[in-house]
């Protein structure tokens, strides 16, 4: 499903930016009875409910005509929110200097989880620096999620 999400992705990309968004990411969350399919949008003063209902509607055009998602599923649209995920290594270079929640689809020295200032991209890698000032070196590949901490 991870190449099948990255083509959806492109697709839904060209949808949204051609309204005047960004697509921030894409989530698939398969379940039994009805998967979820969670779309992240953003705009440069932000993203009000009359904007996730515009773009609810013509993803929800295109996802009839493409057809891309076996079985039931429901469609969110949704603003990034303080909390906001990074998807790409775009975001984390975008977004270096910011604090940061990472949660590993596997263990990296013994954590799963990891919490500190986004240092930016180095290859394919993502770099953060800890509370106690160990710098962490990630795959991006290996990372489950990642979301900006709030700064309030």
């Amino acid at each position: 499903m991870r190449q099948d999400l990255q083509k959806l992705r492109r697709t839904l990309a060209a949808v949204v930016e051609a309204m005047g968004y960004e697509l921030v990411g894409v989530e698939f969350h398969p379940r039994r009875d009805s998967s979820l399919l969670r779309i992240y949008i953003d705009g440069k003063d932000g993203v009000t409910l009359d904007d996730c209902r515009r773009v609810s509607h013509q993803i929800g055009g295109v996802l009839d005509v493409e057809d891309p998602i076996a079985g039931r599923y429901t469609l969110e649209i949704s603003s990034p929110g303080l909390d906001r995920p990074l998807f790409e290594p775009r975001d984390f270079v975008r977004f270096a200097g910011s604090e940061v929640r990472i949660q590993l689809r596997e263990l990296l020295d013994g954590r799963r989880k990891l919490i500190g200032r986004l240092l930016g991209m180095r290859d394919d890698d993502v770099m953060i620096v800890d509370g106690e000032g160990r710098e962490w070196r990630v795959p991006l590949e290996r990372i489950e999620k990642a979301r900006l901490v709030p700064e309030l």
